[in-house]
């Protein structure tokens, strides 16, 4: 193993580390998720500090060290600065953030996960519909991920979903018909209108998809179920839309 090497990667956190240093959560493009020291972060002359914040995306030169990889070289590629313009723009991006340092796999390459980091983080940046950014990068992490809900047929019975309100079941992976659904311990009614946009999403590109914007209530419900879905498959609560919800309140 060479002892030094080079990455590009996203700052998901950062936490303090001894009386001067910093470790840093990074998600990179060549060797997917680590995590790295930088050393005398905190001091009030570091070079490498304003680098490392999280939604960062930076360009690193890393020396592998006895138990720790540790940064020897930063500079900023793209801070995503209307991120930080207000607090719900760091709500939104936070979201982001968790559900890719929860899925992804240490040191496991995704070049493709990679890329769709930095978009959402880009799309973040320049719209106004940041729910409908959120729920299109949940559906592609998803597919990336080998997790895509099954929403064209009974996850159940494997007959082709019809046009009427469904249910979803997150233990199934996906949507039930009526038939298999009603109920059934554990299942949630999902209305034609969200299923149909839940669909549009999962087969369609972004530029696509922004072309229409969701109804309110159709955005609440497809938010509820992403939540429900994603917290059974990792089998444990997320911080960050407690947060986001709790940002959201705050701005009325």
């Amino acid at each position: 193993m060479e002892r030094t090497f080079r990455a590009e990667a996203v700052v998901l956190y950062h936490w303090d580390y001894g009386e001067a240093d910093r470790m840093v959560g990074l998600y990179t493009l060549e060797h997917g998720k680590l995590n790295a020291l930088v050393k005398g972060a905190r001091k009030a002359r570091s070079r490498k500090a304003g680098h490392m914040e999280p939604f960062t995306r930076v360009s690193l030169m890393l020396a592998h060290g006895h138990s720790l990889n540790i940064i020897t070289q930063a500079d900023t590629l793209d801070a995503y600065l209307p991120l930080r313009e207000n607090l719900e723009g760091v709500a939104y991006a936070s979201c982001v953030v968790e559900l890719i340092d929860k899925f992804a796999y240490e040191g496991e390459e995704n070049r493709a996960l990679f890329s769709l980091l930095t978009n959402t983080l880009q799309r973040l940046c320049k719209t106004e519909d940041a729910p409908l950014v959120l729920r299109y990068f949940e559906i592609r992490l998803l597919d990336l991920l080998g997790f895509r809900p099954k929403l064209f047929q009974c996850a159940v019975c494997q007959k082709e979903i019809q046009a009427e309100d469904q249910y979803f079941s997150a233990e199934a992976g996906g949507v039930l018909c009526p038939n298999c659904g009603r109920g059934k311990s554990g299942t949630r009614p999902i209305s034609l209108h969200t299923l149909r946009y839940l669909r549009h999403l999962q087969r369609s590109s972004f530029s696509e998809v922004n072309k229409y914007t969701p109804l309110e209530e159709t955005h609440r419900e497809m938010e509820n179920l992403m939540l429900h879905y994603i917290t059974h498959l990792l089998e444990r609560n997320l911080k960050t839309p407690g947060f986001l919800r709790k940002v959201k309140e705050l701005s009325f």
